[in-house]
């Protein structure tokens, strides 16, 4: 599920900074990470504290405490104020065992020092078979440790009302420039229908399609950052979108997620959707007589590029100050890796698992109804595969995402264009790095 954060400082050198690494990099664990912390198990029943933002997670943690009774879990919906509650929560000393973090967010969190190593218990590093290889690396931030387990992820594909493009012969778009084509001709057919909305507050999105693009906003060598969120590739994806929202080909009023979104879609006035895997749900929950007009088709590429991107995705991490690490790891794994519980978090709350087990879930191998018995779970299998492992983020994403936000708000509304909003971006990364003497260089 896509998710917004806080974080904090990094050091100036690596043995005494703590550098929170991604994907395909390595270094150094911070020298504010203390040792794993003791893996004892509990000598009598314990109750854990596990907050999440996923719709039903209630009934999946009753079903553990039907099973476990000398392990109880009290689960906590923080989706008011995710990050702020949990922020709050680390500076009082009151985190819970367990919290929901997006993959994004984690680096950040991990220079605060809000995480417990699990790595004393061996149920936890030996976890790293369970799960698909780019999660586990965003959360072990290179091996140094296991701060969190792989909840689920979003890998893109673009959602289609069918109906819509029979209606005016438009064919499934393949590569991005089909899709822009696809656009120019839906609108001249009826100008009241558009063939997307391009959300100007939601960089997490945006991440997702510079993902895609082999746009990696972060290198970490030589003991510094290198900001590359204003790279070639970035500025191909803005320069794109810009043209769609110049020739007003999307729409730009509506904010993902919101009344005015699904009512826009209820209206016919939208025919399509670039979204994530969770999003499966969100449009059979809300627009629930549009049953059988949708299809779910692989993300639109560029050109003969097949990647994919990712938009979200979450892990459940181990909060510093946990008492019961052994209980923990042992709740973790079972929520995350267990086939009944993965199963009741993707019928309840729509998640794509990050298990390989949850890969193969029967839900997972059938049509669903809503999308007019289509096994549209291949097709995010399928983009799964096709995502860059070596996609990483940076330590101050949460400024990083603030700052492109309000530039993209700034160029649909006519000041500027979505490139200078990267720009803005990369100055506002660098910026906030040096603030918190963390080292960093503008990459190329």
């Amino acid at each position: 599920m896509s998710n917004t954060v806080t974080r904090i400082r990094l050091a100036v050198v690596a043995a005494a900074a703590g550098i929170a690494v991604l994907a395909g990099c390595s270094s150094p664990a911070p020298s504010g990470d203390a040792s794993a912390a003791s893996c004892e198990p509990a000598k009598g029943k314990v109750t854990l504290q596990y907050w999440n933002t996923v719709p039903g997670m209630e009934q999946v943690v009753a079903l553990w405490n039907k099973k476990n009774p000398d392990i109880q879990v009290q689960t906590k919906n923080i989706s008011n104020d995710q990050y702020g509650t949990l922020g709050n929560a680390l500076k009082a000393g009151k985190a819970p065992d367990l919290a929901q973090v997006g993959y994004d967010q984690l680096p950040s969190l991990r220079t605060q020092n809000a995480f417990e190593d699990a790595s004393a218990c061996s149920a936890a590093p030996a976890a790293k078979s369970k799960f698909v290889p780019w999660t586990w690396s965003q959360t072990s931030f290179g091996d140094t440790g296991v701060f969190a387990f792989p909840q689920d992820t979003g890998p893109m594909a673009l959602y289609v009302r069918s109906d819509i493009f029979e209606q005016h012969g438009i064919g499934i778009p393949k590569t991005w420039d089909e899709y822009a084509a696809a656009a120019e001709k839906l609108h001249k057919a009826d100008p009241n229908v558009s063939m997307t909305f391009f959300d100007p507050k939601n960089a997490e999105w945006f991440n997702g399609l510079l993902w895609q693009n082999s746009a990696n906003m972060y290198t970490y060598s030589g003991d510094k950052w290198h900001v590359t969120v204003a790279s070639e590739q970035s500025k191909q994806v803005a320069e794109y979108w810009q043209k769609l929202v110049a020739a007003k080909l999307v729409r730009t009023d509506l904010a993902h997620g919101s009344t005015q979104m699904y009512a826009a879609y209820q209206k016919n006035q939208i025919a399509s959707y670039v979204g994530a895997s969770w999003g499966y749900s969100m449009f059979r929950d809300n627009l629930p007589d549009q049953a059988g007009k949708w299809s779910i088709v692989p993300m639109p590429t560029w050109g003969s590029n097949t990647a994919s991107g990712n938009w979200g995705g979450s892990t459940v991490a181990f909060m510093k100050g946990g008492k019961h690490l052994y209980e923990s790891v042992k709740f973790n794994s079972w929520l995350n890796t267990d086939p009944e519980a993965l199963a009741l978090e993707n019928k309840l709350g729509g998640l794509y698992p990050a298990a390989t087990a949850g890969l193969q879930l029967p839900a997972l191998s059938q049509g669903v109804p809503y999308y007019n018995n289509e096994k549209i779970f291949d097709v995010f299998a399928d983009s799964s595969k096709k995502i860059d492992t070596s996609f990483s983020w940076g330590p101050t994403q949460k400024t990083v995402n603030l700052a492109l936000q309000d530039a993209m708000a700034k160029a649909t509304a006519g000041s500027g264009t979505l490139t200078d909003a990267l720009s803005a971006a990369q100055a506002a990364a660098l910026k906030s790095m040096k603030d918190q003497a963390i080292p960093a260089t503008a990459g190329k």
